[in-house]
This record gives structure tokens, C-alpha cells and sequence, in this order.
């Protein structure tokens, strides 16, 4: 699995490329620089640089890439996990059509909740310059004769999947990335899925720093769940910081109408904590049972396909996972 990070390596070996990648878990700051890499097993990783990453790229089967951002209090192997999980799921509906490309940032792992909740969110915002420069990287690339001839241009398709706290280290870059583009910011995305975003739920109204995420993508799709626990918690975090405010994934958007066109929430109330009972906060890969696809992972796996979160109603914004009718009572899938 090729991955991109900005947590630092334990021995730094640049210029050359870091044949033994080895994550320093015990420093959760983040570097200024990413690493491109590849993840040969569980623990053994090697750096192939962002040439080396985006020519393979390039060259893959997959007609499109989704970005995986993690969320909060995830090591390495964790995230790899989780992508992992959503990969083989995109493999089962249609193989060779998503190719999951995990972004690890610095999370700590240490006793304490919510000094852990504050560190991460601390990394969070450090690897908004990092990923700035990812991004960066990549439209030069993208630009460059020498990599991409007129006949023979990279045609794949880009796509972020945030999940928790992933979500403010994308509004972050972004952020960062608007900084350095005064004409405003590129079409970088075809589709932003925001999932039990850990921000707060006024962040993609206009005027406010996550309209940014709009402004790059094609779509953005919000699922959000009232009864998130792990979302609670945060907003308790966040209390003891005098920060309190609503999340984006227990609400969805304060107000529809203050943010952008191309913004969709989705309601998944009726299916969270069955997906996930101890938290309902990961709802968005397997459903009730692990390795088989959720209503969620269906929408979003849709959503790639096609380019449109409600093909059969282009002017919709708004929907609820879970319920359908049959024979004249709500049942939940």
C-alpha cells in the first residue's frame, strides 16, 4: 500500500531516499517536509519520494484515488487498518476503480483523553503546511511535459475521504494552500467526503475557513449523526477550552442555506450505531457485519462512480440513510 506522511521518520536521510522507514512515535510534532512511501508489511516501510509515488500512480490499473485522512488518536498501523478495510470494500463493488492512498499525520497515543484530543489537534494544524506542499507538488507534476506529455496526460480522477479530526487537518492545508493562491484556489478534487467531521458545524459556511474545502472540490458530502459519542467527547474537549460549539458530524451544516452550491449533508442517525456500537463515530466503511459494505460506504462508493451524490435528483441536498418503506412501515436496512 503506497502511503504519504508527515509524522517524522526516526533517522532523517535526506536528500536520499529512507530505504527503512521507521515512524518516531514518540514525537508528535510533524515534519515540514511529506514523505512518500510504501508499506511492504505490517511495520515495514520504505520511501520511494514523490516522483517515484506519482509515476506509480499514474501507471496504476485504478481509474481514480481517494485520499484517506485518519482522525484523531490513530497510529500508522491503525489508519493502515482502517484503509486497508475501506479498500477491500471499493474492491468488492469494483476492482480497479479506487486505489486507497492513506495521508498518516502525527496522533499521540498516551494516557489521558483529552490531552491527547489537544496534542493531536496541535499535529493536526502542523501538517496543514506539509500537505500544502503535497498538493503543490502534485500540480506541478500534473503540469510538467517532462511527466505528463499532451499524449500521454494523467487522467485519474482525485478524491478525499476525511474522517473525525482528518477533517481539520484538510480544511487546514487547504487554508494554507489558499495562502499561497490569491487567485483562489484550483479544482484539486473531483469529490470531499466528510465523515463524523470533527469541526465545527458553522466551518463550510460562506465566509467561514472551511469554505475553502468547496472551493476545491466538485462535491462535498457531509455525514453526520446525532448520537456520535466520540463527538461528544470532543465537544467536551473542546468545553474545557471555553470552545464550545456544535460538530459538523453530529448537526451536519448549522444553516444549508449559507453554504456553497455543491454541498450535501446525509443524515446516518438510523445506521451509525449499528455499524459501530461502542462509538457510532466509524460508520462510514463495513456496515453490521465487518468486510461487508454499509449504507454509508454504498453512498459514498456511488458517489465515486458517478460523480453526482443523488444521480436521480440533481437538485437535491439532503438525505436520510436507513429508512425505506416496505409494505407501509419505516424498516431500517
Amino acid at each position: 500500500m503506497y502511503f504519504i506522511t508527515s509524522r517524522m521518520p526516526t533517522v532523517n536521510t535526506e536528500p536520499e531516499l529512507n530505504k527503512n522507514f521507521v515512524f518516531d512515535l514518540g514525537n508528535n510534532s510533524s515534519s515540514k517536509s511529506f514523505f512518500c512511501c510504501q508499506r511492504i508489511k505490517k511495520g515495514k516501510y520504505e520511501e520511494i519520494g514523490s516522483v517515484g509515488m506519482l509515476k506509480a500512480l499514474k501507471q496504476a490499473k485504478w481509474r481514480q484515488i481517494l485520499l484517506y485522512i485518519h482522525g484523531f488518536s490513530n497510529l500508522p498501523e491503525d489508519a493502515f487498518a482502517g484503509a486497508e478495510e475501506f479498500q477491500k470494500l471499493c474492491d468488492q463493488k469494483k476492482p480497479y476503480e479506487s486505489l486507497v492512498i492513506p495521508l498518516i499525520w502525527p496522533c499521540d497515543n498516551d494516557l489521558g483523553v483529552i490531552k491527547d484530543y489537544w496534542d493531536d489537534e496541535s499535529s493536526a494544524d502542523q501538517s496543514a503546511y506539509a500537505f500544502a506542499r503535497l498538493f503543490e507538488a502534485f500540480k506541478k507534476w500534473r503540469n510538467s511535459t517532462d511527466y505528463n506529455p499532451e499524449n500521454d496526460p494523467c487522467l485519474k480522477r482525485i478524491n478525499v475521504l476525511a474522517h473525525s479530526m482528518g477533517n481539520r487537518v484538510l480544511r487546514q492545508t487547504l487554508l494554507e494552500c489558499q495562502h499561497k493562491q490569491p487567485k483562489g484556489l484550483p479544482l484539486l478534487f473531483r469529490n470531499v467526503f466528510m465523515a463524523a467531521a470533527d469541526v465545527l458545524n458553522e466551518t463550510l459556511h460562506k465566509g467561514q475557513p472551511g469554505e475553502c474545502i468547496c472551493h476545491a472540490a466538485r462535491n462535498v458530502m457531509v455525514y453526520y449523526a446525532s448520537d456520535d459519542l466520540a463527538l461528544r467527547a470532543s465537544k467536551v474537549a473542546n468545553v474545557v477550552k471555553a470552545e464550545a460549539s456544535r460538530r459538523l458530524g453530529h448537526t451536519g451544516p448549522e444553516d444549508m442555506n449559507l453554504t456553497p452550491q455543491n454541498v450535501y449533508a446525509i443524515d446516518c442517525d438510523e445506521v451509525n450505531m449499528e455499524y459501530d456500537p461502542l462509538k457510532g463515530h466509524t460508520y462510514f466503511r463495513s456496515g453490521k457485519k465487518k468486510g461487508q459494505p454499509g449504507l454509508v460506504f454504498d453512498h459514498i462508493f456511488q458517489t465515486l462512480l458517478t460523480g453526482r451524490p443523488f444521480p436521480s435528483d440533481e437538485y437535491r441536498k439532503t438525505s436520510i440513510l436507513g429508512l425505506k418503506l416496505k409494505k407501509g412501515k419505516t424498516v431500517l436496512n
